[in-house]
């Protein structure tokens, strides 16, 4: 393969090249569906409203019995919210009706409660009444039989909602894709231990981890390999036990004499796809296959290693669970809050605060320090400014592309 630089946009392509999914299925109660992937198309139930309801307190009549202002009608009964009335409207009659309620047999309209006086057994309507007025008509919101929510569909509150209004008590949704995470390097320690003198504590882990649940994935943590062979080679059979959808490298993933991820991965039977992308941060990103396993080596330095999450891992988790959107583009203008100097032949990503200005204008400003291994200015950004290859110098001013962070 040609020792060159993969364009960012290719790379996703290419790793998002395994068929889509839902991988596997499973039926979960709605109670437990909230932030899940559905696996097949929804379609409703019944019909909402079932039949005819009134959109406000009022009385319900026949329009014609009210043509003009000063009509008198006789109160003949009431509708309320799961206690409708059962008997038909004829001419000269109103009944009672509160929102929700079913419009009785003969109504055509509701006239709200500020515009009648009510006398005794009757009413004086105060304005002329129009047909089909505050009336919900049946089927409104949706209709039985209709497909309401489409496979690859990610479930929040609204979706909960309405899967319930359908009379779902239960989904199908995409099993949680399985992501094998292994952190590298002689040079790491885990959290709360004493690092050596030539140690750092690892934090990759923990926000490639975060990624995952994010993503709707299901985490499983390798632990630290050593910079040896049999270390790296125990790990990735581990992946393979645990029947990783996923694995995913920490480290190593470049070519100097500790970086021996890559060799590891292909001893093992890895088909490397690329390694190599044409962005900043994160150049040395290993994309491959070992079975139906998919292999993403994403860089050691902090900051590269989550923006290679944003960009590559976390559509990667969507598209198993069959989200048709999983590779769309995220990024969305904004102003751009300070000069910025020309781009070399590296796709940019430039953490970033985003904010509003004075006339609620989107402005994007830069941090001035980019090191990608400062975690404390990834910390301090909500946001990611997207420079394509090349792209010229810029003011403070222009309108630039943004990535937002959650």
């Amino acid at each position: 393969m040609p020792d060159t630089l993969l364009p960012v946009e290719e790379a996703l392509a290419r790793v998002l090249a395994v068929p889509r999914g839902p991988l596997r299925r499973e039926i979960v109660p709605l109670s437990q569906a909230y932030d899940r992937t559905l696996a097949a198309d929804l379609a409703a139930k019944r019909t909402q409203p079932p039949k005819a309801v009134s959109a406000m307190d009022g009385y319900a009549l026949r329009a014609e019995d009210a043509r003009a202002a000063g009509a008198r009608l006789t109160i003949i009964g009431e509708s309320a919210a799961g206690r409708g009335f059962l008997g038909q409207i004829g001419a000269g009659e109103t009944v009672r009706i509160f929102t929700g309620a079913p419009v009785p047999d003969g109504a055509d309209t509701i006239i709200i409660q500020e515009d009648v006086d009510v006398d005794g057994s009757s009413v004086v309507f105060k304005a002329a009444a129009k047909p089909k007025t505050f009336i919900r008509p049946a089927g409104l919101d949706f209709r039985e039989g209709e497909v309401l929510l489409r496979a690859g569909k990610r479930l929040g509150a609204a979706e909960v909602a309405l899967a319930a209004a359908m009379n779902h008590a239960e989904l199908e949704v995409a099993s949680k894709p399985r992501v094998a995470i292994l952190a590298t390097g002689d040079e790491l320690v885990m959290p709360g231990s004493e690092p050596g003198p030539d140690q750092i504590v690892a934090s990759n882990p923990f926000a490639i981890a975060a990624f995952v649940r994010q993503s709707g994935g299901e985490p499983i943590d390798l632990g630290i390999a050593t910079d040896d062979f049999a270390a790296l080679e125990r790990a990735i059979e581990q992946a393979e036990r645990e029947k990783a959808d996923v694995l995913v490298t920490l480290g190593g993933a470049s070519v100097g004499a500790h970086d021996l991820v890559q060799s590891a991965l292909t001893r093992r039977g890895m088909q490397l796809g690329f390694w190599r992308i044409a962005m900043r941060p994160g150049k040395p990103l290993i994309h491959g296959s070992m079975g139906a396993m998919s292999i993403l080596g994403l860089p050691g330095n902090p900051v590269s290693s989550v923006v290679c999450a944003i960009l590559f891992l976390v559509p990667l988790i969507r598209h198993l669970q069959g989200d048709p959107d999983a590779g769309a583009a995220q990024d969305e203008p904004a102003i751009l809050g300070a000069d910025l100097p020309a781009n070399d032949g590296r796709k940019d990503y430039l953490r970033s605060h985003f904010a509003r200005d004075a006339e609620g204008r989107p402005v994007a400003t830069p941090a001035s320090r980019q090191d990608s291994s400062m975690l404390r200015i990834l910390a301090d950004s909500n946001c990611l400014i997207v420079r394509a290859p090349h792209a010229p110098a810029a003011k403070a001013g222009d309108i630039c592309q943004v990535l937002r962070l959650a």
